[in-house]
């Protein structure tokens, strides 16, 4: 893995959305908010430095997992 060859700044779980990327979600993006190690995080943005992530187990009324929106430092990187 080089420098270069890194997550993208934003990206969301979500396919109807523009920042969806099925290449990085297949290959496994990782994220920590804040020191801490984040699986529940739907969206997020580096440069922006928010994560969007679900509120337990509650849907919306079409079925899309609940989100809250938490601001701090958010570093992505490759699983594998």
């Amino acid at each position: 893995m080089t420098e270069t060859d890194s997550p993208p700044d934003r990206l969301c779980a979500d396919s109807d959305s523009p920042f969806f990327s099925e290449a990085a979600m297949e290959r496994g993006v990782g994220i920590r908010f804040k020191g801490r190690e984040r699986t529940d995080v739907e969206e997020y943005s580096v440069s922006e430095g928010w994560i969007r992530a679900a509120l337990g187990k509650k849907v919306d009324r079409r079925g899309k997992p609940l989100t809250i929106t938490l601001k701090g430092d958010v570093e992505a990187y490759w699983r594998s």
